[in-house]
């Protein structure tokens, strides 16, 4: 019975046009983003900013799902209500962030490790109690000379197998992220490599741990060439290689894939997403979008941490909304 609630659960927040909006950055993240806008840097503003994020009329046309960080998920809004109330009158499936951020990898210089199982079964059945019905976790991998390491896809692919599982115990869909990070001058050709070995490892840890992948959602990287190499290809490129390795790594009992944007512009993720869905049809998995800056840096730029601008902001929120949700079938939005 659970098996056939989880996959519900996956259906729904795949639902044909629709995609997630990440909105579960740790505080320091947020308060970075704010500060490069001149925003003040406090709880109250931060509650401020993701009520305005949830709130937006009707955003679950092209949104699903919303995760949120431990912050959030605990907060009221400013009138009163929990942030989660305000989810589900905007008819949006509450998810939460559950690792606890990335930490140097014991005897593997450079590379990281995502940290937070200890206490994890405890934290998920809280989470789940108060409402949220999916989580996630991320773990990085960076390239560069011997990297990543044997030792470190292992170590990371066990951590997301081994949260995965208990997610599932606990009755809560696990979104699974390996992000292969852009930073580097590393080729199109190389960043394809890791990308299908870090999926092929997870997979392995996945299927060691009886993760059911029916009940599972893979949040990956698209297939990009470093963000300092000198040959940037194009978005025919890109989208052909995302594809490719995916259809090589991702088995197709998987329910669906939602890109990270990884700190690309956001138009010009949109378009790779877009020119995934023209250039390849039939695909056996749902492919669509769960971005944070790409849908999140507009919305910042136009609100400023003013009220007066909140409409205005809500706006863009739309706009690059209705935009994915356009990409996710292959459309460019009128």
């Amino acid at each position: 019975m659970r098996d056939k609630e989880l996959a519900a659960i996956a259906t729904a927040l795949m639902a044909d046009d629709h995609g997630l909006l990440a909105m579960d950055e740790s505080v320091a993240t947020c308060d970075r983003r704010f500060e490069a806008h001149g925003i003040v840097r406090t709880p109250e503003k931060r509650r401020d900013y993701r009520e305005l994020l949830l709130g937006t009329p009707g955003l679950d046309r092209y949104i699903s799902g919303a995760i949120l960080c431990d912050e959030t998920f605990r907060q009221d809004q400013a009138g009163g209500g929990s942030m989660l109330e305000l989810a589900a009158k905007s008819r949006i499936i509450p998810g939460i962030k559950v690792d606890n951020g990335t930490a140097d990898m014991a005897l593997h210089k450079g590379e990281k490790v995502t940290e937070g199982l200890d206490g994890l079964r405890q934290r998920l059945a809280f989470y789940q109690a108060k409402g949220a019905r999916f989580a996630k976790w991320r773990a990085v991998l960076m390239i560069g000379e011997g990297r990543p390491s044997r030792g470190c896809l292992a170590a990371n692919a066990m951590g997301l197998a081994h949260y995965a599982g208990l997610c599932q115990e606990a009755g809560l869909v696990p979104i699974v992220e390996f992000e292969v990070l852009m930073d580097g001058d590393h080729s199109l050709e190389r960043c394809y490599w890791v990308t299908e070995k870090a999926l092929h490892t997870l997979f392995e840890a996945l299927y060691a741990q009886r993760v059911d992948l029916g009940g599972l959602l893979l949040k990956p990287n698209m297939v990009l060439p470093g963000k300092d190499c000198p040959m940037q290809d194009d978005v025919d490129a890109v989208a052909d290689a995302s594809v490719r390795c995916l259809l090589g790594s991702v088995p197709a009992s998987v329910p669906g894939i939602a890109f990270l944007s990884g700190g690309q512009p956001f138009e010009q993720a949109t378009a790779r997403l877009k020119e995934m869905h023209v250039r390849h049809r039939g695909l056996p998995w749902r492919l669509t979008f769960s971005f944070s800056r790409a849908l999140q840096d507009p919305v910042l730029a136009l609100w400023k941490g003013e009220a007066a601008n909140s409409a205005q902001a809500q706006r863009a929120l739309m706009a690059r909304a209705a935009a994915n949700s356009a990409a996710s079938m292959g459309r460019t939005q009128p």
